[in-house]
């Protein structure tokens, strides 16, 4: 190759990578950005009194939240310029080492238990949550089986039930472990996917009255989880026990009232509020910033779900149809667990232990949402460069 062509390929490299970035849609870039920058403040500020305690550090979460978020942004790096037909290949088997991941969970010594629950997997010096990656892989097999058969899902029980038996074999290994909460994302999510699909609405009905019936019956059956599910209709009725945990939550809600009690001034955190850097991390936010945080929490999530639902709608429009039900599933997935995160933490919904996406301390959400948003963007990317009429403005966002 002579020098001339190898410059002229390196020039053609670089300006495809320039269209490729000036591509990006930069609302939902900046939305999931501030997330991110949002909630590593607030881990770390709600994180400081126990981590002097446990480990002498009082950024000691700080310090893994962040590995965690470059960990993330680095996967997504790569995510981003994988194409979605590689994804397509390979959900079926992704699908399938998911469920072997689950699986593996539960075998005594290798799964990790932590709180009564076993849902870890040790991963050198980091215990990784193989329900987080269920959900992604979960989308990207429903995305393609749907893309394969979209006529028989919209046309007949056998295409329909199809996918429902492999959904069957993770809400099992879930609920062993158990993950109520999981669950309950995971088969919402496929729901809503098969209604995008088009599934004929009695169908549709009568799938979402058995899950519910399900999932009322395995609450009922086990002592635990109805106690749990039940506590948060009256927190004050066991302010010390059962109804601890929110109640502190409601508190951290009182005193923050409309613009908080300051960055860093929080009560709750310092030993009252369990999980206050995690599953609670919302309530400390609302003591600090106060309403206005919230609103703010809130109103971006809402633009998350509003960009996955453009971008959804766009593939469609370009036949992009196996990105199209990525992007319905990954928007719907990451914004319906933040709004249950959300309820938890307001004492309108039953306490689980379901993180803030891209917010909440954990390696392992943070890690797959990092992942999620960039499979998002990359079926924004390759939308904007299917079917685009001559002239068609590249950089066109909205």
């Amino acid at each position: 190759m002579s020098i001339a062509a190898a410059i002229a390929g390196r020039d053609a490299y670089s300006d495809q990578r320039r269209r490729d970035i000036a591509s990006v849609d930069l609302l939902l870039l900046v939305t999931v950005l501030s997330l991110m920058c949002l909630g590593l403040v607030m881990v770390t500020s709600a994180s400081i009194g126990t981590a002097e305690r446990m480990y002498g550090d009082p950024f000691y979460f700080l310090y893994r939240q962040g590995s965690f978020l470059i960990i993330g942004i680095s996967l997504a790096a790569i995510i981003w310029r994988t194409p979605l037909k590689v994804w397509e290949i390979i959900g079926p088997y992704a699908m399938l080492a998911a469920i072997v991941l689950l699986a593996l969970v539960l075998i005594p010594g290798v799964g990790r238990t932590v709180n009564g629950s076993t849902r870890w997997l040790s991963i050198g010096p980091f215990g990784f949550q193989m329900s987080e990656v269920a959900k992604l892989m979960v989308i990207i097999y429903m995305a393609g089986y749907l893309t394969r058969h979209a006529e028989k899902v919209a046309t007949k029980i056998r295409g329909f039930l199809m996918p429902l038996a492999v959904l069957g074999v993770v809400a099992v290994l879930l609920l062993a472990e158990p993950d109520f909460g999981a669950t309950v994302v995971i088969a919402s999510t496929a729901l809503f996917m098969l209604f995008m699909a088009g599934v004929r609405l009695w169908q549709f009905g009568l799938l979402f009255s058995l899950l519910s019936g399900a999932f009322a019956l395995l609450a009922y059956t086990s002592p635990y989880r109805l106690k749990r599910l039940t506590s948060f209709m009256d927190p004050w009725a066991d302010p010390f026990n059962s109804g601890f945990q929110l109640s502190q939550s409601l508190i951290a809600f009182g005193r923050g009232e409309v613009f908080g009690v300051g960055l860093g001034a929080s009560v709750q955190k310092l030993f009252y509020l369990p999980e206050a850097h995690t599953d609670f991390l919302l309530a400390i936010l609302a003591e600090e910033l106060g309403a206005v945080g919230v609103i703010l929490v809130i109103v971006l999530f809402a633009v998350l779900a509003w960009r996955a639902m453009v971008i959804a709608k766009r593939a469609i429009e370009k036949e992009n149809i196996f990105g199209a039900y990525i992007a319905y599933g990954i928007g719907f997935w990451v914004v319906m667990q933040a709004y249950i995160n959300v309820g938890v933490n307001m004492g309108v919904l039953p306490t689980k232990g379901i993180t803030l996406p891209l917010m909440s301390y954990g390696g392992s959400s943070v890690i797959m949402s990092c992942v999620a948003i960039a499979l998002l963007l990359r079926v924004d990317l390759e939308t904007r460069f299917t079917g685009r009429k001559p002239g068609e403005d590249r950089r066109k966002r909205w």
